[in-house]
């Protein structure tokens, strides 16, 4: 077996890779470079399951980074454990061929309880007097301890939100070359978040300074972990599960289904309102690009899908043929998929008053939010001195007192300037894969189906 590492890197298209990529380009030269055919939707959850299982959205069961749970009458996002993807996995494949076969999965998502040798993914911590504190989940058990050890609590904060940044890709980049060095691993995993953020706040501007010194930066932990699997005599594989473009505005499915008549909210506290699933007729949850639409009576299927084609940014409606068609015939997915034009994506605001939003709204809830919002990257730009309230409320928060984070905009979703989810119409702005071993890269694009077999392919040459 010949030891395999294969880091994700968040957003990287080909167009990305140049002058502020030296440790990247030096891997194309030595290896080979192709691009990705990846799934609809191109989101976060929904692709990496494929690429670790080789089977579409239909088949594995991951039509989005979260969806309808029908028996439980919920949207759920950002669910963890791995027993939600079906199919078998990579390390599974591995170990079947060769007992002795092990795998690390840092930071990959649907991590917990999975049957990998070692894994961490970010979970935090909720006490009961409403705090949410950075931690990470890690198996086996003392492997959490080691890590918080070495580099410190995960830094949560800094993996999403307003301040999201370089750090906690460096973190997860440290804690991956210690599980190298410390287990020397077959298969190693990881996953580096950082280009996703400011690509969603600058857009794909390569002119952006900003956008330039992220590319540095994360080469840079890319170089390191290339570095240190050259020194150990390691295969490389580079690989993204999305490209991301501009974006100009969001289409607000979920109004325009209130608007007429078929989404129900329930009335709590001070006039806020909280979408109620199961009483709607009617209901999208948003994921960047791609909607999925529940319609609770097959007869007004057809009623629904008119509304959402008329709607002005929608680029498409999928029934039941389209869903097939593209790999999206599952049970958990809506009876109507909607896909984006290219410059716009999908909000999950289904209020028509901005004072009866729920109070979540405002706040980085990745969990409560039915469908997921990109402007939590952003601080609400009406806040004066943002820092100054910010800090405020932190400190209050450690002083046993609640405080609502309420930062985040209701109004300005023009601040999200880069979006991703539907198929990329130019391969050169889509995901990639890169390998040191480029005997073993097609002639053409890899199909994101075809992943797990190239990695098992590399560690069984």
């Amino acid at each position: 077996m010949k030891q395999t590492l294969v880091i994700l890197v968040v957003g990287l298209s080909p167009h990305l890779l140049g002058a502020h990529t030296p440790h990247l380009q030096k891997l194309v030269k030595r290896g080979g470079m192709r691009p990705l055919n990846t799934v609809t939707p191109a989101v976060t959850c929904t692709v990496q399951s494929t690429l670790l299982t080789g089977l579409n959205p239909k088949d594995h069961g991951i039509v989005a980074n979260g969806w309808y749970f029908r028996d439980l009458s919920e949207v759920l996002l950002w669910r963890q454990p791995n027993q939600l993807v079906a199919g078998e996995k990579v390390w599974e494949a591995g170990k079947a061929r060769d007992p002795d076969f092990t795998c690390a999965k840092m930071f990959w998502w649907y991590n917990m309880y999975s049957s990998a040798d070692w894994s961490a993914t970010p979970r935090p911590m909720y006490p009961a007097d409403g705090r949410k504190i950075p931690d990470h989940y890690a198996h086996p058990m003392d492997l959490h301890d080691e890590l918080d050890a070495k580099f410190g609590q995960f830094p949560l904060f800094k993996f999403w939100g307003p301040v999201a940044d370089i750090t906690s890709s460096d973190w997860i980049s440290k804690a991956t070359l210690h599980v190298m060095q410390t287990r020397n691993p077959t298969l190693t995993l990881t996953y580096l978040p950082h280009l996703d953020y400011n690509l969603q706040r600058l857009g794909p501007n390569l002119d952006h300074p900003r956008l330039q010194q992220d590319l540095r930066e994360v080469d840079a932990l890319c170089g390191e972990l290339i570095e240190f699997a050259d020194r150990t005599d390691q295969s490389v594989v580079v690989v993204s599960e999305y490209g991301i473009t501009q974006a100009r505005d969001a289409v607000h499915i979920n109004r325009a289904l209130r608007e007429a008549g078929l989404l129900a909210v329930r009335p709590e506290e001070f006039g806020r309102e909280v979408l109620d699933a199961g009483a709607s007729d009617a209901f999208a949850m948003s994921d960047h690009q791609v909607a999925h639409i529940y319609v609770k009576d097959p007869k007004r299927i057809d009623k629904v899908a008119k509304l959402i084609t008329d709607l002005d940014g929608v680029e498409d409606v999928w029934g039941e043929e389209g869903k097939r068609a593209n790999g999206l015939d599952h049970p958990r997915s809506g009876e109507l998929v909607a896909i984006c034009k290219p410059d716009r994506w999908f909000s999950y605001y289904y209020w028509l008053e901005d004072d009866k939003a729920p109070d979540f709204a405002r706040t980085v809830d990745i969990h409560r939010k039915p469908g997921y919002d990109p402007v939590e990257l952003f601080i609400d730009p009406e806040i004066k001195f943002p820092l100054l309230q910010t800090g405020l409320k932190l400190a209050k928060r450690k002083l046993g007192q609640r405080q609502l984070m309420d930062v985040i905009s209701l109004k300005d979703t023009k601040l999200v300037k880069g979006t991703h989810g539907r198929i990329t119409d130019d391969p050169n702005q889509g995901p990639l894969v890169i390998s040191s071993e480029s005997s073993l890269l097609p002639d053409g694009p890899v199909e994101a189906t075809e992943f797990k077999k190239l990695m098992l392919d590399h560690v069984f040459r």
